[in-house]
């Protein structure tokens, strides 16, 4: 132990933590990928961080010609916001990490900058612009002062209007749900569709398997068919409890 403490001593002993330099490492870049457009933001939040997610993830809009886009994202719950924007069925573009728009702060007294997570452009051309962010942050009264401020300072060429969102209103399980309803909104299964619609406004059920029981369509299709539904409204479930075949689902009516 002796020899040991030697060692140490003579390797480290002449350490200084307040010498040391903290290095802020670069943000992730994502390597081009065959048939994916790159990555559009104005900024990378693809930073390493001890606390929030990032998120990268392939989409393709109406604004793509159905090529699939690589998006940013600083956190799970912006991911989430992107794709129930998406699940929109007049929705034309998705634009992550926008250029700042510069405002007068009167809490700083002085000019500041910011960049909106996220912009959405619908197919008659309306843009809304989305600050997100989680409730404790909402809360405070400097930020909703920061908030007031900026959004009076868009310009209307940027944007029509402007939302707050709160991310902690999508749940583990409500952002679980969006992805597995995604994972399925672009295949294209009319059959299946056409038949579980027609069995919810004809039959009585009560959970998701006796709504599928009833089909005469493979339980697999009618159940990615029935996330389609819930996705569209069609149907109604229950988004902060994982939707599976015992999930309770009604017709929206």
């Amino acid at each position: 132990m002796a020899e040991q403490a030697d060692y140490i001593e003579g390797r480290y002993g002449d350490w200084e933590p307040e010498t040391v330099v903290s290095r802020k490492m670069p943000a992730l870049q994502v390597a081009p990928i065959h048939g994916v457009l790159p990555y559009s933001g104005w900024r990378n939040p693809m930073t390493r961080s001890n606390t929030a997610r990032r998120v990268s993830m392939a989409f393709a809009t109406p604004a793509t010609e159905g090529v699939r886009r690589v998006y940013h994202f600083e956190s799970e719950g912006e991911s989430a916001v992107a794709i129930d924007a998406l699940l929109n069925p007049n929705l034309f573009e998705l634009e992550v990490q926008l250029p700042p728009v510069t405002y007068f702060s009167r809490t700083a007294r002085k000019r500041r900058k910011h960049s909106f997570d996220m912009r959405i452009t619908f197919r008659d051309g309306f843009r809304r612009a989305y600050f997100i962010r989680h409730a404790a942050s909402l809360a405070r009264l400097d930020t909703q002062a920061e908030i007031a401020d900026l959004f009076s300072a868009v310009p209307p060429e940027f944007a029509d209007d402007c939302v707050v969102v709160r991310t902690d209103d999508y749940s583990r399980a409500y952002r679980d749900n969006l992805r597995q309803v995604w994972d399925v909104w672009n295949k294209e299964d009319e059959a299946a569709d056409t038949e579980v619609e027609r069995v919810a406004r004809r039959d009585g059920y009560w959970l998701l398997r006796e709504l599928i029981g009833r089909c005469q369509i493979e339980p697999s299709r009618c159940f990615d068919a029935s996330l389609r539904l819930i996705g569209r409204k069609v149907l109604r479930a229950d988004w902060n409890a994982l939707i599976n075949y015992y999930s309770r689902v009604e017709l929206r009516r």
